[in-house]
């Protein structure tokens, strides 16, 4: 099984994170950074197994890189600003 690392960008709307997959194209949510990136991450996968890249094998182990820390320094430093 080969894998491939892709990235997660996440940003805030309102009361959800929304997490997307540049090199694929996919989008996702959730209340929690956790659960947005599962979330990403579960679309990713069934979309690449209907259109896979090419040069990848079908069965893919997908790892999604995120900006969960610098996202967390980002939401603490806000918070402390509006204080």
């Amino acid at each position: 099984m080969r894998t491939k690392t892709f990235t997660a960008i996440l940003h805030k709307e309102e009361d959800l994170y929304v997490a997307e997959c540049p090199e694929v194209g996919t989008v996702s949510q959730g209340h929690t950074i956790k659960k947005a990136i599962t979330n990403l991450k579960e679309s990713t996968e069934l979309y690449l197994e209907e259109f896979p890249l090419p040069n990848i094998d079908r069965s893919i182990l997908l790892h999604l890189r995120s900006l969960m820390s610098k996202l967390k320094r980002v939401s603490a430093k806000t918070k402390k600003q509006k204080n």
